[in-house]
């Protein structure tokens, strides 16, 4: 907890002068999308919210490639180096540095961890990101310590433990939902229904899992940390539809249950600043169990700013020293999103 209030009381004062000085230069504001792939709806959402807010903003994109479909639609672009890549740091310092970015937002778990291990890095330069602590994004990327944080703090959850461990058991209860501890994106998730396939998918699958299946409705909550560490809103989205991982067809469900537990999550945690992604299922008699915690603004995320849940507006609003007003539940019911694909010319 020490460690936690420290983070927040250290990042308060730096945010204190750094939106300061944003009141100061507020006729131009400059944002960088970390990984921006295929953001297209987020990186809009922002520029609508910069006008909601009367605030100047440029949008900035870095990814690998400049084949991406929301690179193409920043206003100005960088290809960097994989986020593996030893230089990788050094050049979002320099893309900082030299284009006065005043915040990153991060889309993606690939360069969390650097991010936040660098963060005073950035804040050097008067540059904030969305990142939570680094102990926070340890424990929400490997599934093992997700289990184990989300017990220990007395939240229901699927039983979990390595698929050699479960191998060794005389009697297994199948079916058996099997996935990397490290994994992202739904890949290597298999259901497994006997020993045979189980001591198939276990060697197949790197740093394999093994969770109990449960049955009943999946949900999405997107749940937004102010700067000071307040969870001030969160919103389910019910998973009708899922393809590579990320939702194509999601319905909003204000589930006050549901938010209300995602809300002590995500407090117990120590999560934040910004938008933070909790998948849970409903089963049939009501019960909520979490399944796993990104702490990052998820694919979905659109549903939630259309419903009324306006994260970019609030964040943005933040950053230049407003205190825009936000309720709980403020956000439309039922509200049903159908993706499809479209088109970038470059």
């Amino acid at each position: 907890m020490l460690t936690e209030i420290s983070y927040l009381q250290g990042f308060n004062l730096r945010k204190r002068v750094m939106v300061e000085e944003n009141k100061k230069k507020c006729k131009s504001f400059n944002v960088l999308f970390t990984c921006i792939g295929r953001r297209v709806s987020l990186l809009n959402a922002f520029r609508d919210a910069a006008k909601a807010v009367k605030l100047k903003c440029r949008f900035f994109g870095a990814d690998v490639t400049p084949l991406s479909p929301a690179f193409q639609l920043c206003d100005e672009r960088f290809v960097v180096k994989a986020v593996d890549h030893q230089g990788y740091i050094n050049q979002l310092l320099k893309i900082v540095r030299e284009n006065s970015i005043k915040l990153i937002i991060p889309t993606v778990d690939l360069d969390l961890k650097d991010l936040a291990a660098n963060r005073e890095k950035f804040e050097k330069f008067g540059c904030c990101i969305l990142v939570s602590p680094l102990r926070v994004i340890d424990i929400c990327q490997d599934k093992r310590k997700t289990f184990r944080f989300l017990r220990k703090n007395n939240f229901n959850t699927p039983e979990t433990m390595t698929a050699r461990k479960i191998l060794d058991e005389k009697r297994i209860k199948f079916p058996l939902f099997l996935k990397p501890w490290d994994g992202y994106a739904s890949r290597g998730n298999e259901i497994v229904k006997n020993r045979k396939e189980l001591a198939f998918y276990a060697k197949k699958i790197p740093n394999c899992i093994a969770q109990e299946y449960i049955i009943g409705d999946e949900y999405t909550c997107d749940c937004f940390v102010d700067f000071d560490g307040s969870i001030r809103c969160v919103v389910p989205r019910r998973r009708i539809e899922v393809r590579s991982g990320e939702v194509s067809k999601g319905e909003v469900v204000k589930n006050t249950d549901i938010m209300d537990k995602t809300a002590e999550v995500v407090k117990a945690l120590g999560a934040g600043p910004g938008v933070i992604t909790v998948q849970l299922i409903l089963t049939h008699d009501k019960q909520v169990k979490f399944i796993e915690i990104n702490p990052r603004f998820g694919g979905g995320v659109p549903l939630a700013i259309k419903a009324g849940a306006n994260f970019p507006k609030w964040i943005l609003s933040q950053m230049i020293g407003k205190k825009p007003v936000i309720r709980f539940d403020d956000f439309k019911d039922g509200l049903t999103m159908l993706r499809y694909d479209a088109e970038v010319w470059k």
